[in-house]
């Protein structure tokens, strides 16, 4: 009597179940940045007024991403709990499921609704990269070049997958993914007036730096096969992503978001020795006026005391 054992790895099962459970976490960081976005728009900002221009907007963006991200968060959910549970006598078991799972329709559901957001964040980004260039053509162009030609990659992506095409096997899925992080890591923020401190945190919100290396990890993997690592950044990327911008929504609700006026400032810190050399003028001038003075002092003195030896003698 022969047993039929089935294909498995343990691996890429436990990633399946690691990278859902970090989903979810990185869900609810993203739920509670959410409701603190939202918060921060119908207040009055503290540093400013301009943001009400847009505050219809934003809440718009923070509204449609969130609900798209749910779908997606709940569709990965479900089919997760299908592996193990509806369709654990399915042939070849989780290990299947896991590595084919574009068949099931909740699946592509989930991956659309990711694509959609993706385009609303970038566009995001992109808002906020011609802001700080001053809508400059030599920025805007070879950018929204890139955003559209992002979006008619994730459009072939879905199309494959539609046809039932491995999630893994999508080769399109790379280039995709390495124009979406060169459009994160696009702005950079020119010199001004402030600390080191702001500068830094201005550099790793305004930029989505922090989404930017998780991605990269990301795409390492993808290209490199690695299932169970690119299975554990793909659960939890579309959130990292939207934590991200919602750190940036936070900055422009409260009026401390980077601008391009800041980017203009003229930085009038003079050197060492310019410092020194003004220090040192102002001193000797100083002096000058102080010897001056007394010399000035010492002549009313001496002839007013002449005078007075001039009227004892007569």
């Amino acid at each position: 009597m022969s047993s039929y054992t089935q294909k498995t790895d343990l691996w890429i099962e436990r990633s399946r179940l690691v990278g859902m459970l970090l989903g979810c976490v990185s869900y609810g960081v993203f739920f509670l940045l959410t409701i603190q976005s939202c918060i921060a728009l119908v207040r009055r900002p503290r540093y400013g007024g301009k943001i009400t221009d847009h505050r219809l907007a934003l809440l718009f963006y923070v509204f449609i991403t969130f609900v798209l991200r749910t779908i997606s968060v709940a569709a990965n959910a479900r089919y997760t709990e299908m592996i193990w549970i509806d369709l654990r006598d399915a042939p070849g078991g989780p290990f299947a499921l896991i590595e084919d799972e574009m068949p099931y329709r909740i699946n592509v559901l989930a991956l659309s609704c990711a694509h959609i957001q993706e385009w609303f964040m970038q566009a995001l980004l992109l808002h906020r990269c011609f802001i700080i260039w001053n809508w400059a053509r030599c920025v805007t162009i070879p950018m929204i070049t890139l955003f559209l030609t992002m979006i008619g990659l994730s459009i072939v992506v879905q199309a494959e997958a539609n046809a039932g095409i491995p999630f893994y096997n999508i080769n399109i899925e790379l280039i995709y993914l390495c124009i979406e992080v060169g459009l994160n890591m696009k702005e950079v923020v020119a010199q001004y007036d402030s600390s080191l401190y702001d500068t830094v945190v201005r550099m790793i919100v305004e930029s989505a730096m922090a989404y930017s290396i998780f991605a990269t990890t990301f795409i390492v993997a993808f290209a490199l096969h690695l299932n169970g690592i690119t299975t554990i950044c793909f659960l939890s990327i579309g959130q990292v992503q939207g934590i991200t911008q919602l750190f940036i929504i936070l900055r422009v609700a409260t009026g401390r978001a980077y601008t391009h006026e800041w980017s203009t400032r003229i930085a009038a810190a003079p050197t060492t020795i310019e410092f020194s050399d003004t220090i040192s003028d102002t001193t000797e001038e100083l002096n000058d006026g102080r010897i001056a003075r007394l010399e000035q002092n010492i002549v009313q003195t001496y002839s007013a005391k002449a005078a007075e030896a001039g009227v004892c003698t007569v």
